[in-house]
């Protein structure tokens, strides 16, 4: 769900921003861990990679660490998509 959120978000992926949106999607209660080890994680295994801004003044003079979605990334959400797309296919109409 991160990796897909910072795609979503573009230029706009950055911690607070991407916990605020997977909080409105999910309609749950996302701690700062819960965002940040994910983001970590799929740095470290190149799925994604992050930049600083220049300091900014809504934030007391402190940077931004933005977040983008890298090649590798783009690949993997391409395979979950896919993936995903079969799974449903195949599974029986869910009533509601």
């Amino acid at each position: 769900m991160v990796l897909v959120t910072v795609w979503k978000l573009k230029e706009k992926a950055y911690s607070v921003i991407i916990r605020e949106q997977l909080r409105k999607v999910t309609g749950k209660k996302w701690s700062f861990g819960s965002v940040y080890n994910p983001l970590s994680r799929l740095e470290k295994r190149g799925f994604l990679d992050s930049y600083t801004t220049d300091p900014v003044s809504e934030r007391g003079g402190r940077s931004k660490r933005v977040y983008r979605v890298t090649p590798k990334g783009q690949e993997a959400l391409t395979q979950l998509w896919s993936i995903q797309a079969s799974l449903w296919e195949a599974a029986p109409e869910l009533k509601r």
